[in-house]
């Protein structure tokens, strides 16, 4: 069934007026189900998980249609998951809706030293708070120039707090370029989030997913073929195992 992720792509598409080719990326049809060329398929792979937290992608405007999309490996797993196309001068009212949903506590998340003090929180209640609102973690989903201006231009979000992360690591995505190394691609913000909301179990499948996903879109980048046994798929097995 489609998640929110495809349905913006699908949506986005329809207001295109030439296809969309990815940069480096192939002309042959890819799966509908994980954007891989079918002969690298991972659809069959996709661990089922649970959460309590839930996810809001604000995307910037071809965003969804990348294959190298990270925010589609978050809805893969996450099953509440929003996604909705920002744009400076509008604004979805499906997202103003869930925004003022009791049910959530939004956390808008970007680096502390954009915003302002009052606003910046280290930490996440684990899911159930005591107020009975389960985290929603908003992710603004794009390039580095495109997220700041996210963050800066979308008033609906100025009085909701911000989750400052503090990683302990470099990112260790491969199939983007960043000029700095404590850039992190979507799916491991998303992963960081659900570890400090208390879902370690869930984090470490939405890592291991993403390893599995970038391997595969690596070997069919370089039209070479599947090592069934490789260590990203080692430790999806082992986490899946750990789980049964």
């Amino acid at each position: 069934m489609p998640h929110a992720v495809s349905l913006l792509r699908a949506a986005r598409l329809t207001h295109s007026v030439k296809p969309f080719l990815a940069r480096r990326g192939s002309r042959s049809p890819r799966c509908a189900g994980c954007r891989l060329l079918p002969s690298h398929c991972i659809c069959g792979l996709r661990p089922v998980v649970s959460t309590d937290a839930g996810m809001c992608l604000l995307m910037a405007d071809i965003e969804p249609l990348k294959p190298s999309n990270t925010g589609w490996l978050i809805a893969d797993l996450v099953a509440d998951t929003f996604a909705f196309a920002w744009a400076r001068t509008a604004v979805d009212p499906a997202l103003l809706a869930l925004l003022a949903d009791p049910q959530w506590q939004p956390y808008v998340v970007f680096p502390g030293e954009y915003a302002a003090p009052e606003r910046v929180v280290h930490a996440v209640q684990p899911a159930p708070a005591a107020s009975g609102r389960r985290p929603l973690f908003i992710l603004l989903d794009g390039t580095w120039s495109e997220a700041r201006k996210m963050f800066g231009k979308s008033p609906y979000l100025a009085h909701l707090p911000v989750l400052s992360l503090q990683p302990d690591r470099a990112s260790e995505y491969k199939l983007r370029r960043s000029r700095r190394n404590d850039h992190f691609c979507t799916s491991e913000v998303a992963a960081m989030c659900l570890a400090l909301a208390g879902e370690e179990q869930a984090a470490q499948a939405l890592d291991a997913w993403l390893d599995v996903f970038s391997y595969h879109y690596l070997q069919a980048r370089n039209q070479q073929k599947i090592d069934w046994d490789s260590p990203a798929h080692q430790r999806l097995r082992a986490l899946e195992a750990s789980t049964v």
